[in-house]
C-alpha cells in the first residue's frame, strides 16, 4: 500500500512539474503573439497616416500654380481651398520663400509666422534639396508650443529650380495621428508607447503625461536598449519603474519610430497563474484524498478510482479529448471528479473567451469600425492579390474611388450621429448585390473604394456598375426624422496589363474622381493620362 500511495503522489507531482511548464509556455507564446499583433496594427496605422500627409504635400507642391507665388491673396485663397478639401494638415498650410524669411501666404493666416525665419531649420533645408516631401522631427511649435510635425516639399519650376517651399503642419496628438494612442489600453493596465529613437523622445503614449518626455538612459531597460539598436519583436523585461512587463515592438518605417505594446506580466499571465494554483491545489487535495481512501476503503473504491485516473492520464497525454468525467457516487471519488469537471468547465470558458478576443482583434484589424466594410489595410491586400492575378494571366479589373458630394453640410446641419447613419446606409447600398470576388472598403471620412475583380467586359462592366452606384447613392436617405439627399462622384482606374502598383492605381482613381467633381459632380470619370495635366492646369 505504501508503494501504491508513493506512486500516486509521484504521478500527481509529475503532472504538475512537467505538464504545467508546457502549458505555461503555450499560454505565454499566445499572449506574446496577441500583444505583437496590437503593436503591429498601431504601427501600420501611424505609418499610413504619415505617408498620406507626405503624399498630400508633395501633390500640392506639384500642383501649385507658379504665378500665384507673387499674388499673396490669391495664393492664400488657393491654400484655403485645398485645406478645406483635405484637412489632414489640421494646423494649416504655408508657402515660404526660398530664403526662409517670413511667409508668402498661409492658411489659416497666423500673423506671428511672418516674423519667423525658417532658413536654418533642418526640414526647410532638406525640402529644398529633395524632389519629394520631407518630414520634420517631432517638436513643439515655435508659436503655439503644441506638439507638431511639419510636412514640406519644394515648389519647383519647369526647369526643376526651387521657387518656394510648401509646408503643412499637423498636431502630433491629433486623433488622426497619435491622438488615438492616448487612452488606448493593452489589457486592463497595459498601454502603448510611440518612440522616436533619433530624438530620444516618447512622441506618443497611452498616458498623456509621457508624451515628449525623454527616453530612459541605457541600462535601465534591457529590451528597450535592444529596440534602440534595431530589435523588433517581443520579450519580457523590467521597465524604468521596476515593473516586469511583456513588451512587443513594431516599426513605423516612414518615420524611423517604433511602437511598443506593453502589459505587466502579472496581468498577461494571470490566467496561467490561476490555473497553476488550481491545478496545484487540486493535485495536493487529490493526493491527500487518495491516501485516506487507500487506507480506509481501498478494496471498495480502487476500481472507479483507477478508471478515473486512467481517463485523466489520457487527457493529459492528449490521447483523449478534455471532457467532464461521469460521477457515479456522491463520495470522495465523486467529489474529486466534480472538482475536476468544474476545472474543465472553467478551462473551456477561458479558452472560449480567448478565442472570442482573438476573433474580435482580427475583425478590428481588417474592418472599418463604423460601417463594417473592409479598411485600407484589407483593401491594399486585396488590391495586391488582384495585381498578382492579373500578372499571371489576361485578367482585367477596375478600381472605383467614390466620394460623396455635399456630405460635410450633413454633419454641420444635423450632427455626426445623422452623418454616421448616412455613411452606414451608403456602405449597405455599395455592398448590396456585389459579387463574391469584389471588395468594398471605406477609405476614410466619406470616401469609399470598390475593387471590381475579373471583369469580362472590362471598361463596359466598370461603367455599368458606376452608373448603378450613381443611381442608388442618389436615392434619399432617412436617418430618424431627417431626410438627406446626396450624390456621389466616382473615379475609375482600369488595370489591363500595364504594370502598375496599388498606390498608382489608387492615385489614378482619385485623380479621376476629382475630375468628375470638377465636371459637375454626380457622375463618373475614367482615368486617362490627360487628366493629370488637365487637373494640374485647372488647379
Amino acid at each position: 500500500m505504501a508503494v501504491t500511495i508513493t506512486l500516486m503522489v509521484v504521478a500527481v507531482l509529475v503532472r504538475i512539474l512537467v505538464a504545467m511548464p508546457i502549458a505555461q509556455e503555450e499560454v505565454e507564446r499566445s499572449t506574446e503573439d496577441q500583444t505583437m499583433s496590437q503593436a503591429t496594427y498601431v504601427a501600420q496605422d501611424i505609418d499610413e497616416a504619415i505617408r498620406a500627409r507626405l503624399l498630400m504635400v508633395s501633390s500640392l507642391a506639384s500642383a501649385l500654380p507658379q504665378n500665384l507665388l507673387t499674388q499673396g491673396d490669391a495664393l492664400e485663397a488657393w491654400l484655403g481651398e485645398r485645406q478645406r478639401m483635405a484637412p489632414l494638415l489640421d494646423r494649416g498650410l504655408t508657402v515660404l520663400p526660398i530664403d526662409g524669411n517670413g511667409v508668402l501666404a498661409d492658411y489659416p493666416p497666423v500673423a506671428a509666422r511672418g516674423k519667423l525665419n525658417y532658413r536654418d531649420t533642418e526640414w526647410f533645408q532638406r525640402a529644398l534639396g529633395s524632389r519629394g516631401a520631407v518630414l520634420s522631427r517631432p517638436a513643439r511649435g515655435r508659436i503655439s508650443a503644441e506638439p507638431i510635425l511639419i510636412f514640406a516639399a519644394a515648389v519647383r519650376d519647369a526647369d526643376g529650380r526651387a521657387r518656394a517651399v510648401l509646408a503643412g503642419v499637423a498636431r502630433l496628438d491629433a486623433s488622426s495621428l497619435l491622438g488615438r494612442v492616448q487612452g488606448h489600453h493593452v489589457g486592463r493596465s497595459g498601454g502603448l508607447l510611440v518612440v522616436a529613437p533619433d530624438d530620444r523622445l516618447f512622441v506618443g503614449a497611452s498616458d498623456p503625461a509621457m508624451v515628449f518626455t525623454p527616453l530612459p538612459p541605457a541600462g535601465v531597460n534591457p529590451l528597450h536598449d535592444k529596440a534602440m539598436n534595431g530589435f523588433r519583436g517581443s520579450g519580457i523585461t523590467t521597465n524604468a519603474q521596476g515593473v516586469e512587463e511583456l513588451s512587443a515592438i513594431a516599426s513605423v518605417p516612414t518615420t524611423g519610430w517604433f511602437v511598443v505594446a506593453r502589459v505587466p506580466t502579472r496581468e498577461a499571465f494571470a490566467v496561467m497563474q490561476s490555473f497553476k494554483r488550481v491545478v496545484l491545489t487540486f493535485g495536493l487535495a487529490f493526493s491527500a484524498l487518495l491516501i485516506a481512501i487507500m487506507v480506509l476503503a481501498l478494496p471498495r473504491i480502487l476500481r472507479p478510482l483507477s478508471t478515473a485516473a486512467s481517463a485523466m492520464r489520457d487527457m493529459a497525454d492528449g490521447k483523449r479529448e478534455l471532457a467532464p468525467l461521469p460521477v457515479q457516487a456522491d463520495d470522495e471519488v465523486g467529489q474529486m471528479l466534480e472538482g475536476f469537471n468544474h476545472l474543465v468547465k472553467r478551462l473551456r470558458e477561458k479558452e472560449a473567451a480567448l478565442e472570442a478576443s482573438e476573433a474580435r482583434m482580427s475583425y478590428i484589424a481588417h474592418h472599418d469600425s463604423l460601417t463594417g466594410l473592409y479598411n485600407r489595410a484589407m483593401l491594399e491586400d486585396h488590391l495586391q492579390q488582384a495585381i498578382a492575378r492579373a500578372a499571371r494571366g489576361p485578367a482585367v479589373f477596375a478600381l472605383l474611388f467614390i466620394d460623396l458630394d455635399g456630405f460635410k453640410p450633413v454633419n454641420d446641419a444635423h450632427g455626426h450621429d445623422v452623418g454616421d447613419a448616412v455613411l452606414v446606409e451608403v456602405a449597405q447600398r455599395l455592398s448590396a448585390g456585389r459579387r463574391r470576388t469584389d471588395t468594398v472598403a471605406r477609405q476614410g471620412g466619406d470616401e469609399f473604394v470598390v475593387l471590381l475583380a475579373d471583369l469580362e467586359q472590362g471598361r463596359a462592366d466598370a461603367e455599368a456598375i458606376a452608373r448603378h452606384y450613381l443611381q442608388v447613392l442618389a436615392e434619399p436617405y432617412l436617418a430618424g426624422e431627417v431626410r438627406v439627399n446626396l450624390s456621389a462622384s466616382i473615379g475609375i482606374a482600369i488595370y489591363h496589363g500595364i504594370a502598375l502598383s496599388g498606390s498608382q492605381l489608387m492615385s489614378r482613381a482619385d485623380t479621376a474622381m476629382y475630375a468628375a467633381k470638377r465636371a459637375g459632380k454626380n457622375q463618373y470619370c475614367i482615368y486617362d493620362e490627360a487628366l493629370d495635366s488637365n487637373l494640374a492646369r485647372l488647379a
